[in-house]
């Protein structure tokens, strides 16, 4: 099979289209592709004399590179037509190829046509034809009706598909990326989908769908001009404001009003963004109490935006200061991610973790192995059986595995006659060792839990956010490790009625601790 690529931009391939239709290409699995960069070619315009269908049937008279383009066109099996929208047709190149084409038809009119029309020169029954296009608006809706009806007319209506992508110019901006990638990850499941029998219709919704609704796309496009609304270019010597402009563009309210300022202390410049219910909005005067202020180095915030580095690794290495309320540093990709519908719609939705699933079993064995040695060694058999089961429903964590061999374990000990006074300390020993040994695996035991409220596995990949939770892991440890202890020397103790509940209070506050300090320590590492 030939698959020709007509490359229409004067970018060539760095055209931001391009990167549609070689998304396209690798997912329908095609290696022998030719791609024609239009704007590379010598095509000069065609000067309607005609020759080509009589004086020299099917051969232009212009001896440049169109003749050979000519030779492909005929041969190929499928033509990808890759091209930006310029104002509002295909760029001037790429019209000019178009009117070559002039060669590969007959002179005489199609019989019974509606519109007039010429036939072709060649059997071209066994091609297919697909069209991919961005343009700069935030829509492609109503910006092709130039486009489809010249294409019906020389490719045959219904027999080409088509990807005509809003927003495009957004594919070279790297502060984008995880945006712009998703999309890209669309086109890209469209190519498989098309060598399988077709694009299905949800995917097909999804590349309609624009990249960011209207008022944010607009507000970044106009940002990124520095020009007035006069249309004069505005002075300055720097791009810091543009940048800061874009980055509040993408501001998505949530009802709470903050004042949000940024000082770039290696050029020197302080801008407020202030956060509303209505929108956003970027002052570089007259100053409000900020809420939240973050000192960073202009470049470093780049870095950070470009995908460079991750925000979470500057941090952590102290590349940057954040003062006053982090509640909206933790929210950052949800305030400022830009509205994307289709992480809404992802096929796959991952079962989440639950804690309770890991302390199902041992809450089981410390309650009833209190009250009744047989009843608990039972219940704590049951339990362990039963947490397989809430795997259906809940994303399994290894430590889980563990317990349940554990708690059954020592419910059968109980049952074969062990003495509930030593068995119930153990318990208590065994899930302090799970803790504490948690504490230093690669993964800190209360991370796996605690991540999906900060972008699920993307969270381990947070080095702060991991410390975090290895010093949390470690002190429920601790907490546990002391509880055996005093719980071994409380049983068979006139104070022993009261280990219940001492075991129960603790653990409360020690709950309480975690949710603090999951927002303290994260914040107070950020101010220094």
């Amino acid at each position: 099979m030939k698959i020709l690529v007509i490359n229409g931009s004067p970018k060539k391939e760095n055209s931001n289209t391009m990167k549609l239709t070689t998304s396209f290409i690798e997912g329908a699995g095609w290696e022998n592709v030719e791609i024609i960069h239009i704007a590379d070619a010598e095509i000069k315009g065609c000067r309607g004399c005609f020759a080509c269908w009589n004086k020299t049937p099917g051969k232009c008279i212009i001896n440049d590179d169109m003749n050979e383009m000519i030779e492909k066109l005929i041969v190929a099996d499928i033509i990808i037509w890759s091209f930006p929208l310029y104002y509002f047709n295909v760029p001037g190149i790429l019209k000019n190829f178009i009117d070559r084409q002039l060669p590969m038809a007959l002179p005489f009119m199609i019989e019974g046509s509606e519109s007039g029309g010429h036939p072709s020169r060649y059997d071209l029954s066994h091609q297919k034809h697909i069209l991919i296009s961005t343009c700069g608006f935030w829509t492609a809706e109503k910006n092709y009706d130039s486009v489809i009806p010249m294409f019906d007319h020389f490719c045959g209506e219904g027999n080409y598909i088509k990807i005509f992508c809003g927003q495009g110019e957004l594919f070279k901006i790297p502060e984008l990326r995880n945006r712009t990638d998703e999309y890209l990850e669309y086109v890209h499941k469209a190519g498989a989908e098309y060598v399988s029998g077709g694009i299905s219709k949800k995917t097909h919704s999804m590349l309609t769908q624009p990249l960011y609704p209207q008022s944010v796309f607009e507000k970044m496009a106009d940002a990124s001009w520095d020009v007035s609304l006069s249309g004069e270019k505005e002075i300055t010597s720097d791009d810091s404001l543009s940048f800061t402009k874009q980055m509040a563009a993408l501001y998505i309210p949530d009802g709470k009003d903050r004042v949000l300022e940024f000082f770039y202390t290696d050029i020197g410049k302080t801008y407020q963004i202030l956060l509303t219910s209505q929108g956003s909005e970027v002052i570089t005067d007259g100053f409000q109490k900020y809420s939240t202020k973050i000192e960073t180095p202009y470049s470093v915030w780049r870095s950070i935006s470009k995908g460079e580095i991750s925000g979470q690794d500057a941090m952590f290495q102290k590349l940057y200061k954040v003062l006053g309320d982090f509640d909206l540093m933790l929210k950052w990709d949800e305030l400022f991610g830009g509205a994307t519908p289709q992480k809404q719609t992802i096929e796959k939705s991952n079962k989440k973790t639950n804690m309770m699933v890991f302390l199902f079993p041992w809450i089981v064995i410390w309650v009833f192995l209190a009250i009744n040695a047989t009843i608990g060694g039972s219940l704590g058999i049951i339990s362990a059986a039963v947490v397989p089961l809430l795997w259906f429903f809940f994303r399994p964590v290894a430590v889980e595995q563990i317990s349940i061999s554990i708690v059954a374990g020592l419910s059968l000990f109980v049952l074969l006659g062990a003495d509930v006074g030593i068995i119930l300390p153990i318990t208590y020993l065994s899930f302090a060792l799970i803790w504490l040994i948690g504490s230093f695996t690669k993964i800190p035991l209360t991370a796996h839990y605690s991540a999906m409220q900060y972008g699920d596995e993307k969270a381990f990949n947070n080095p702060l956010f991991m410390q975090t939770n290895r010093i949390l892991t470690a002190t429920w440890g601790f907490l546990y490790l002391f509880t055996s202890l005093w719980t071994y020397f409380l049983m068979g103790t006139r104070f022993s009625v009261y280990t219940g509940l001492i075991n129960s209070i603790c653990p409360a506050l020690m709950g309480i601790f975690t949710i603090w300090f999951q927002r303290w320590y994260p914040s107070k590492y950020a101010k220094s």
